[in-house]
């Protein structure tokens, strides 16, 4: 509970004109204040009263691609034992705040309201929770109460229409790409985990389980399992923040159409982010929700792949490197770039070179991408 900026004024006021009515002797002057304060106080009483209401949320869907529509439903129900005359209430989503004009209730009633949240901008948006604003009927006094729980709506970046990437098949432990054809039926042991539902229980390693006194099991890879890695450049001075969101683009529509062509994928920033290597649609999801969340928060010194990773061997199959025009590539040359995409230019241009694509937006590359994959196919 909190006096609006007229309910402090008014208050002011009554202490004024009762004090100024004892000192010249005026009763006028007293009633005056005592009424400005009886008003003040009337008010307090008012906005503490606020109703028992229970806040049930839907977020529908979930996870949407930039400019798609998604809404929210929110249920509102009085639990408490007399009928309420209705509340203003916000509820708010992000930065935003949505109104919402509660109707009356009897005891044990709901009432459901549905409205559009905003997607025009890539992140990930917390839903709620609903704060019930109840005024006074001069406007002297606000009480404010948050009820209910919160959702989240997951913003991805807008994909565009893309090949997945071209990757030779790695050799055994993923030390980098072959001609010949791979070995059939083979595996590799990846790493020693412990188990989770699901597992085949003939991977179960027994010593390890032994010796950590949990179950373990060994995850194996195939060896001609196809690979994609993309590191984004998120250093402020190599793209610009309208350039950097349509990398985001590339790179989510990249990453997407390669993980679900059945693809191990793996996401790069220059912040150290670093995602789980895997396929499919559950890492494509994974992929996407961190795109949501990327920003351009490295250091203007940082050099582009982090120093962890620039130490390390290259990984097998393709790797691509997403940043700007004028970008100087450092460390990544260990790496090997197999595609090198220059986001940002100012006009579209040919090819640089092998491996090279100069482009205007996330369309632009898409398309030359594309004539890429072709021209290799």
């Amino acid at each position: 509970m909190r006096l609006t900026r007229r309910g402090v004024f008014v208050l002011v006021s009554a202490i004024v004109l009762y004090v100024a009515g004892e000192a010249a002797g005026y009763g006028f002057f007293r009633a005056l204040g005592g009424i400005a304060a009886g008003a003040v106080l009337v008010a307090v009483a008012v906005v503490r009263f606020r109703p028992e209401v229970e806040v049930d949320r839907t977020v529908l869907p979930d996870r949407i691609e930039r400019g798609e529509p998604a809404l929210a439903s929110l249920t509102v129900r009085n639990t408490g034992t007399r009928r309420h005359g209705g509340v203003s209430a916000g509820d708010r989503m992000g930065e935003e705040t949505h109104g919402v004009r509660v109707r009356p209730l009897a005891p044990g009633a709901a009432a459901t309201y549905h409205y559009e949240l905003p997607t025009s901008r890539r992140g990930r948006i917390e839903v709620g929770p609903l704060v019930l604003d109840r005024p006074d009927l001069f406007a002297l006094a606000r009480g404010e109460r948050a009820v209910g729980g919160t959702a989240s709506l997951w913003v991805h970046p807008r994909r565009h229409a893309v090949r997945p990437a071209r990757a030779g098949y790695p050799r055994h432990h993923y030390d980098g790409p072959i001609t010949d054809p791979p070995l059939r039926g083979s595996a590799d042991l990846r790493a020693v985990r412990p188990y989770a539902l699901g597992d085949e229980v003939r991977h179960l390693h027994w010593k390890a389980s032994a010796r950590t006194g949990q179950l373990m099991v060994r995850e194996y890879a195939d060896p001609a399992q196809l690979r994609c890695t993309v590191l984004l450049d998120t250093r402020p001075a190599a793209l610009s923040p309208a350039a950097f969101e349509e990398a985001v683009e590339v790179v989510a529509s990249l990453l997407f159409a390669s993980a679900t062509a059945g693809q191990h994928c793996r996401l790069i920033t220059t912040t150290g982010t670093d995602t789980p290597v895997g396929s499919g649609l559950r890492v494509a999801r994974v992929v996407l929700d961190e795109l949501c969340l990327v920003s351009q928060d490295a250091a203007a010194d940082a050099p582009l792949l982090p120093a962890a990773l620039a130490a390390s061997r290259r990984p097998g199959g393709v790797v691509v490197v997403v940043t700007g025009p004028d970008a100087d590539l450092g460390t990544t040359r260990r790496w090997r770039p197999d595609t090198v995409f220059r986001l940002g230019a100012r006009q579209s241009a040919p090819a640089a070179g092998a491996g090279q694509i100069s482009a205007v937006d996330a369309a632009d590359a898409a398309a030359r991408w594309n004539s890429l994959m072709t021209g290799a196919a």
